[in-house]
């Protein structure tokens, strides 16, 4: 194997805008972000999610986002900063490097994810099993 996850997620991070969960806890209610969790729908049904974040499946991202894409979705077309997130950090690193590499200008992730968000004690909204 030429490259590991870890060495995947390190050039990530690198490379990407990472926040604290307390930096995107103040974001929270803006305007002009918008909260994508990458999680997979279990995760979600199980966990919860940040509430007001729209649902983009990790395996679904790169052709929601891309508007040449029949299946992109308006949401990322719009001026908004996307603040990705998934359970510890590591994908939602990973989707961000992605997203900046299509040329998502105003993408970041969450440091901790939704682990971080959850003990933290900040909002959770519980979602339909």
């Amino acid at each position: 194997m030429k490259k590991g996850y870890r060495a995947l997620i390190d050039e990530a991070m690198a490379e990407v805008k990472t926040l604290s969960v307390a930096e995107a806890h103040k974001l929270h209610e803006a305007e002009n972000i918008v909260f994508v969790d990458i999680r997979d729908v279990r995760e979600l049904k199980a966990q919860g999610a940040i509430p007001g974040a729209i649902h983009a499946p990790r395996g679904m991202l790169e052709f929601w986002v891309d508007p040449e894409s029949p299946y992109h979705k308006p949401i990322f077309s719009q001026d908004k900063t996307f603040v990705l997130y998934c359970a510890a950090g590591w994908r939602s690193a990973l989707a961000t490097k992605t997203l900046q590499d299509m040329g998502l200008e105003r993408v970041a992730h969450i440091d901790g994810g939704f682990g971080a968000w959850s003990e933290a004690g900040f909002p959770v909204e519980k979602k339909e099993k």
